[in-house]
């Protein structure tokens, strides 16, 4: 059976308002933080049965500490350690911050973890390097982990692709308006940070002809795929999933 996910980035309306329109969300404040085991619990268990949690990872794993990201931060890592941390950096310090991601994601029950690594952690053999060491550590059976690239590794879809592949439960996160996953998975991810010439453009809403472009991409990546996820993450997320998604029914992909 072929299982389709339409949601958003982010709880963008009141939580009961959420569950009641669609099936999954992506949480982010477990990027700015350190996932708290706790809360994610509680959250799960007040969602109705068969809605899907996917969350963002920390950014200590994917972020070195002088990125901007850092500033919504409640808290930094000591700073002496800066280049212990980030970029999928097999080092102590990672790993650390992986295990605080893994504990959350178990807690909330999370069917994928993203984890998107910025721009300036582009494409050079020591990142495809470390790509290699931390995924080989940090692949687990509890979920799935989603790796959305960005940067040069766009240009160089085939290194991707290497890193992929070599791990059951690793799959390639893309936007599809700019382009498709470099291996085919049993799940396909896909965050849409709207439309224009730069890697995002959140203000951007999308058109009737879009949300058509996009159906006809699902239903022929649902011919390799058991699950696909649809997140948008723009500011009119709410209103664009809601009409993607009814398009997607009338179609009976959902």
């Amino acid at each position: 059976m072929r299982v389709l996910y339409v949601g958003c980035c982010g709880f963008c309306v009141a939580r009961q308002r959420y569950y009641s329109t669609f099936s999954a969300v992506e949480l982010q404040d477990t990027f700015y933080n350190p996932p708290e085991p706790e809360r994610l619990r509680t959250l799960a268990s007040e969602a109705p049965q068969g809605f899907v949690f996917a969350m963002k990872a920390w950014q200590a794993v994917s972020h070195p500490l002088d990125s901007p990201t850092w500033k919504r931060a409640k808290a930094v890592p000591d700073k002496r350690l800066a280049d212990r941390y980030g970029f999928l950096r097999p080092t102590k310090e990672v790993f650390e911050a992986w295990e605080r991601v893994v504990e959350g994601a178990k807690a909330l029950n999370a069917r994928v973890v993203v984890i998107q690594t910025p721009p300036s952690f582009g494409y050079t053999e020591e990142n495809f390097k470390n790509a290699v060491e931390f995924f080989s550590s940090a692949t687990t059976a509890s979920f799935v982990i989603g790796w959305e690239p960005r940067g040069t590794w766009l240009q160089n879809i085939d290194k991707v692709a290497e890193v992929v592949s070599r791990f059951k439960n690793l799959v390639h996160v893309v936007d599809p308006f700019k382009a498709l996953p470099a291996v085919s998975n049993d799940v396909a991810y896909f965050r849409l940070h709207g439309i224009g010439e730069g890697e995002v453009n959140y203000r951007y809403r999308y058109a009737d002809r879009d949300l058509q472009r996009l159906l006809e991409t699902v239903r022929e990546v649902l011919k390799k795929s058991r699950e696909a996820y649809i997140m948008f993450n723009n500011v009119y997320m709410a209103q664009d999933a809601q009409r993607f998604k009814e398009l997607a029914k009338a179609v009976r992909l959902m």
